[in-house]
């Protein structure tokens, strides 16, 4: 699809970003994570069938990080204790192995930094210029250190992560919860806002908050995918909206 053929992004009262795989590269660095840790797992716990890349699509991307680990190992017939976010890397429970997860993350984002992929950041330049509000929607912990260490945090007034999720106890995408308060925060009405994700759920969580625009950024998930799930228009990347 060219510009010409999109809807004008600067014709809407706001647009909300979601960060990994949309913003930043992000997800590769997830996938890396995730693949290291659940592999390492389901070897130590003899888990079958293996881990795949497949998982990471299904179970994990867009949501928060205990609900996806419980959603993993639900589908392999898993079941272990919930615990406390305050429980150590190495603790058997829910949050423990995620904790682990993010300390893999952590590392490989320190070493190796992120950077913003060129036409999403181009895309924000030209939203702000055109005076149009935009915000960061992300289930994760870490997005407030992905845009610092990006160089990018000072674009968005409001970043609504994982972090306030848990404290508000909002439920993971595919939930409408995270936008719907996202679109608060930012002081614009959804049915005159886009939204712009690249994870099915994340699709689905814009669409049920009754964005007026569900923008699908296909990273490898499919378009067919996205589409299914409520996108209203798909682009390989977001580019797509710059002439």
């Amino acid at each position: 699809m060219t510009a010409a053929s999109l809807p004008d992004l600067t014709t809407f009262d706001g647009v909300l970003f979601d960060l990994d795989g949309v913003l930043t590269p992000t997800a590769d660095v997830h996938m890396h994570a995730w693949a290291t840790m659940f592999t390492d797992l389901f070897t130590a716990w003899g888990i079958t069938p293996a881990y795949t890349e497949r998982d990471y699509f299904e179970y994990l991307d867009g949501k928060k990080r205990y609900d996806g680990v419980a959603s993993l190992l639900r589908s392999r017939d898993v079941e272990v204790p919930w615990g406390d976010p305050s429980d150590p890397p190495t603790a058997d429970t829910v949050c423990g192995i995620g904790n682990r997860k993010n300390e893999v993350f952590s590392r490989v984002l320190r070493t190796d930094g992120i950077a913003p992929y060129p036409g999403s950041l181009a895309l924000v330049n030209r939203l702000r210029a055109a005076g149009v509000p935009v915000a960061v929607v992300s289930s994760s912990k870490n997005a407030e250190e992905v845009l610092q260490v990006a160089g990018i945090r000072e674009l968005f007034p409001v970043v609504m992560d994982g972090v306030i999720a848990e404290r508000e106890n909002l439920p993971s995408k595919p939930a409408p919860d995270v936008f719907a308060e996202g679109a608060r925060l930012l002081g614009v009405d959804p049915a005159r806002s886009a939204a712009v994700e690249d994870a099915h759920s994340g699709v689905q969580s814009a669409a049920a908050a009754g964005f007026a625009l569900v923008v699908g950024v296909d990273r490898g998930v499919g378009a067919e995918t996205l589409l299914a799930s409520g996108a209203n228009v798909v682009v390989d990347d977001l580019s797509a909206f710059l002439s």
